[in-house]
């Protein structure tokens, strides 16, 4: 049975298949349009699923899209009704929307005009945004039972929707509606630190360290914590919806709207220009609006570990991707262990509307947890070779030993290095297979980097790939973390071993690498280890200001613009001598 799970007309489009209820095959639409967070029809995503697992539309059995414009009807006729002066827009851009889902059978008949649109439409399951979110984490981990929380934005109405999963059910047990999101709130305070696009909260989270926490207390007349465990924004600190949140224009990007009022304005400081420098008071307000987030996450993880007496959560939406949030769930909670899946943003929702169909519609018995984000396009050395050929490129192709060799002593020698290897993630981190590469013993690493390739902000900082059985040496939490979702403290004594991958907070991003996860990045990893002793490899998205790259074309044309200094792909070396 075939089952095609979708995340369209939203921000960060997406399609997976799950054959017999195992996830073969996923992707994000962005990685084919090469524009960030695109927001259409995925039908590039969806081409490349059905041209992967081998099947055509007519042989797939159900399509799930995480949207269902009929959630909380009532609760959005109620909204209008008290805030007749606005809100109006807002509801008829998401109704276009709306009809826009209503007719993906359109869509799908321009794929394969041989399916008629009746049959197309009969396959059709809309699962709500919050419940599809719920599902890529819960029916993805090992828990057999486990409490249930997705925080994000906004999505069919709701902003925070917590539940308990068991086995093949997932029991809603309550939720916020918009406008109270602490997405928005974050968003709100990213908008007015001077970080204006749609996805530059981690920008936010980035800068936090170099403050102090001194304005959390004001914050608390923002975002109020409410006694059942929940809570409300102050409206007064937010600009009406009467316009709308995030809109999408004919190129498909999302633009998320100013939401900040003029009394937010007035309480925490005029929004900073562009071309302004971060002062002091930026850096602080930065680490406060994180510090209260991650109060208030710790604040509705409690209450719903009390309420449910369950030490397993499972956690999605656009809030579960901060990091340094999640590495503090097990010291700050009741819970012992927390799966979030590698798209635990948006894009998974394609995978989450699956995975609720496949065990919650029609019963189907759960699969092994999903530990590989491993699910993207892939090349094999052949393909790889006729290309360069194609394109006049030098190279060398090697064994999987000798690649090892060269490229772990490149790396040793203060080599940047393009990795491309295997299926591409599924989700917005890099974990080896489309990765750029450096050693984290170089105190100048973020600067060669920077200089070479990514000329971002100063203040970001770059993440540690470990070998998993080293985590418990040089961190100070021992949990395993192979999508790169938890920020733990490094111990000190290591922080002048790896300073490249040490924040300025003494903490690392880090993705803990198993071996019958990803073999060959474990592989490389373990040859610097035997020449230098560190098992940890420094690890960036493969990318300069675009998607992160999805084919060898992608790879080698950011590798001649940028300078760095090799490009592997697969086994295929090119070299900057």
């Amino acid at each position: 049975m075939y089952i095609l799970g979708l995340n369209a007309y939203h921000a960060d489009s997406s399609a997976a298949i799950f054959k017999d209820g195992k996830m073969i095959v996923a992707t994000e639409e962005e990685r084919f349009t090469r524009v960030k967070h695109w927001a259409g029809f995925p039908t590039l995503a969806v081409q490349f699923c059905l041209k992967e697992a081998g099947i055509t539309l007519k042989d797939v059995d159900h399509i799930a899209i995480g949207r269902d414009p009929k959630a909380k009807l009532g609760r959005k006729v109620a909204y209008l009704l008290k805030n007749p002066g606005g809100g109006w827009n807002a509801v008829l851009d998401r109704l276009k929307n709306a009809r826009k889902v209503a007719s993906l059978e359109e869509e799908f008949h321009k794929i394969d005009p041989s399916v008629s649109k009746a049959l197309i439409k009969k396959k059709i399951h809309q699962v709500e945004h919050h419940r599809s979110h719920l599902a890529s984490a819960f029916f993805a981990s090992p828990f057999e039972e486990a409490a249930l929380l997705s925080i994000d934005g906004s999505g069919d109405f709701t902003t925070t929707m917590i539940g308990i999963g068991k086995g093949n059910t997932i029991e809603v047990l309550d939720s916020v509606d918009f406008p109270h999101s602490v997405g928005l709130f974050y968003t709100a305070f990213t908008q007015l630190l001077g970080f204006p696009f749609y996805g530059d909260e981690y920008k936010v989270m980035g800068l936090a360290p170099y403050g102090n926490p001194l304005y959390v207390d004001q914050l608390k007349d923002v975002l109020v914590f409410k006694d059942n465990g929940l809570f409300e924004l102050n409206l007064a600190y937010f600009r009406s919806a009467k316009s709308g949140i995030v809109s999408y224009g004919d190129d498909h990007i999302p633009v998320v709207a100013p939401l900040y009022s003029d009394y937010m304005v007035e309480k925490f400081g005029a929004v900073r220009k562009k071309d302004e420098p971060l002062n002091q008071y930026h850096k602080d307000l930065a680490v406060s609006v994180q510090r209260i987030t991650e109060e208030l996450i710790f604040h509705i993880l409690n209450h719903l570990q009390k309420r449910t007496g369950l030490k397993n959560v499972c956690i999605a939406g656009g809030v579960a991707q901060n990091s340094v949030a999640n590495g503090k769930i097990t010291s700050n909670t009741g819970f012992k262990e927390v799966y979030i899946p590698s798209a635990g943003h948006d894009a998974g929702i394609s995978m989450g509307a699956a995975l609720y169909v496949n065990n919650a519609v029609l019963k189907q018995p759960r699969q092994e947890a999903i530990w590989s984000a491993y699910t993207g396009s892939s090349f094999s050395n052949e393909e790889i070779e006729s290309y360069l050929i194609s394109r006049d490129i030098p190279y060398t192709r090697y064994s999987d030993e000798q690649l090892f060799d060269v490229v772990s002593e490149r790396l040793v020698n203060a080599g940047v290095i393009g990795w491309f290897s295997g299926r591409a993630e599924f989700g917005p981190r890099a974990l080896g297979a489309r990765s750029i590469l450096a050693d984290p013993r170089r105190a100048d690493a973020k600067d060669l980097l920077n200089a070479k390739i990514k000329r971002r902000e100063s203040f970001r900082p770059f993440a540690p790939s470990i070998l998993q059985e080293y985590v418990g040496e040089y961190f100070e939490l021992n949990e395993p973390v192979p999508f790169m979702e938890k920020v733990f403290p490094i111990k000190k004594e290591k922080h002048s071993i790896i300073p490249a991958v040490t924040h300025v907070d003494g903490t690392g991003r880090l993705q803990s690498v198993l071996k019958s996860v990803s073999p060959k990045y474990y592989g490389l990893i373990e040859a610097f280890r035997q020449k230098t002793g560190v098992p940890i490899l420094l690890n960036t998205s493969f990318n300069e200001n675009e998607p992160i790259v999805n084919s060898p074309e992608h790879a080698l044309d950011c590798y001649l613009r940028t300078s760095m200094d090799m490009l592997v792909l697969e086994n295929c070396v090119v070299e900057r001598k």
